[in-house]
């Protein structure tokens, strides 16, 4: 009984040490002076306050961190001025920068995958550049515009996949890669687009089956190996859609081009199913600046007419698809998402121009007015009704 017990012992001790294991995160940010440094988690779930300091003269920190079993990411922030880390157990990582340039101009030492972070934040940074540089050329046409831009983009692919995605796929730098976006139209899109893209899924799988070796049973592991299997079979139904031949001008007999999108619960969800109610046709992405404000108008208009036969069937064209259904948790209506983003035939085929935009259709289905034709939206669905 005494060894037993002293058996238990030690199980209880060695327990109790490995809870309190920590990884460090330490280092000197000069020249902020009063300012307050975040250590912000980055979760699957979103962004959550993990610790702060207000920094003295010296810019010194230290924060604690329990230990992780598999890779973890956390963000250094001051105001809008961002350093990603990512940290690994029971690491010690030490960041040496200078404000307000310290998401460009920092070091980064006792993490290698935390340095190549930095290389992929810089390159990111550096192909955003590009891309604004195309969109705000005045001698490129449009087409021009769009061949430029699948031009770098791609490149940038291609060197992030033989650098780092396919040469280290187990490292958290490999699985930060995969989630960087690039701003087109004002709107945040990932680089890696599995649910578009063949090519993309095949990178998702390559780090998801890593971490299945070097990080079993990870959160992140298996989220990986959600949207390689989410994204194959949207691969698949594109592929079958592209097999067809769209005709813009083929209206069905609701006299409305269809639309039939995936919602949050992956049922496909077809606008000709609404026929008999008054549709607001929504075209947006939650990624813009103003979208919770713009929501809120919604639901009064929503809250105001459904009772009476409106119905809101929106469209969503962000590439964050976690971000989409995160964002649509709690909307009353029918929110569907394009993962072609903003190369959806949808934008096409409606000629949408800038997003947000929206359609009013009567009870037939048929097209009324887009918003550019609205002075007072009560006032039309009010005539519609």
């Amino acid at each position: 009984m005494k060894k037993i017990g002293l058996a238990l012992l030690c199980i209880a001790m060695c327990l109790a040490a490995c809870t309190n294991k920590k990884a460090h995160i330490r280092g000197t940010i000069t020249g902020a002076d009063g300012e307050m440094l975040y250590l912000e988690n980055v979760g699957l779930d979103g962004i959550e306050a993990a610790d702060s300091a207000k920094l003295s003269a010296d810019g010194t920190f230290a924060f604690a961190l329990a230990a992780c079993d598999a890779p973890e990411f956390y963000r250094l922030r001051i105001g809008q001025a961002i350093v990603n880390i990512a940290v690994d157990s029971t690491q010690t990582i030490t960041l040496t920068a200078k404000y307000p340039g310290m998401a460009q101009n920092y070091e980064v030492e006792g993490s290698d995958d935390c340095a190549r972070m930095k290389e992929l934040a810089l390159l990111q940074t550096q192909l955003q550049l590009t891309v604004n540089a195309i969109i705000n050329d005045p001698t490129l046409k449009m087409y021009a515009v769009e061949d430029s831009l699948n031009s770098v983009i791609g490149a940038y692919k291609d060197y992030v996949k033989n650098e780092y995605l396919y040469k280290e796929p187990q490292k958290a730098s490999s699985y930060f890669a995969l989630f960087q976006t690039v701003t087109i139209a004002g709107s945040a899109s990932l680089i890696f687009n599995p649910r578009a893209d063949e090519n993309d899924v095949k990178a998702f799988a390559a780090v998801g089956t890593s971490w299945d070796t070097f990080h079993p049973g990870s959160v992140r592991g298996e989220n990986l190996h959600n949207i390689v299997i989410e994204s194959m079979k949207n691969i698949r139904i594109l592929q079958a859609q592209r097999s067809q031949t769209i005709d813009p001008g083929k209206i069905d007999t609701s006299n409305v081009i269809d639309i039939a999108l995936p919602d949050r619960t992956g049922t496909v969800r077809r606008l000709s199913e609404l026929k008999g109610n008054v549709v607001l046709l929504d075209f947006c992405s939650f990624a813009q600046d103003g979208t919770a404000k713009r929501i809120m108008a919604l639901r009064e208009v929503y809250n105001k007419y459904h009772a009476r036969g409106l119905e809101i069937y929106q469209v969503s064209v962000d590439a964050n698809e976690h971000f989409w259904m995160t964002q649509t948790a709690a909307l009353p209506w029918v929110s569907v998402n394009d993962a072609s983003s903003l190369s959806s035939n949808y934008l096409m085929l409606y000629n949408v121009q800038k997003l947000p935009t929206y359609f009013l259709l009567d009870r037939n289905c048929s097209p009324s007015k887009r918003d550019e034709q609205i002075d007072d939206i009560n006032k039309e669905i009010e005539a519609l009704l």
